[in-house]
């Protein structure tokens, strides 16, 4: 099993490459999109790397979620429904909801986004 600073190591290295980041603005708490610049199209190649690094496989939707922003259901006035926030807890355990769920703004959701989250993700589908 692989401790944690390995598996971060190893984020950072996927990250380098996917984004083309200096390993400096790579740190834990750094947002994908906000801090690291990475776009919708990126993420298929974070996952892909992922994978490749880890030989793990990441179901589609398993580590950004595909359907909830756009689902009226969980979306009401660009806020985030309390069904939402459960949606979200349920399926995505590696996401802060809770930090989230202060202010369900849809435009706060990309912050969620972090290269711990990462780290996180691949720690749970490791175990």
């Amino acid at each position: 099993m692989l401790a944690k600073e390995e598996i971060y190591s190893k984020v950072s290295d996927c990250l380098i490459e996917a984004l083309g980041v200096d390993d400096d603005e790579i740190t834990k708490t750094a947002t994908l999109t906000g801090d690291l610049g990475a776009e919708s199209i990126d993420f298929l190649d974070i996952v892909f790397r992922l994978e490749k690094a880890f030989g793990i496989k990441i179901p589609r939707g398993g580590l950004f979620p595909e359907n909830i922003l756009s689902n009226p259901e969980y979306v009401k006035d660009g806020r985030v429904t309390e069904d939402g926030l459960k949606q979200l807890r349920d399926t995505m355990p590696h996401l802060d909801v809770e930090k989230f769920a202060k202010d369900p703004n849809v435009n706060n959701f990309a912050d969620l986004f972090t290269v711990d989250m990462l780290v996180n993700y691949v720690l749970t589908r490791l175990n």
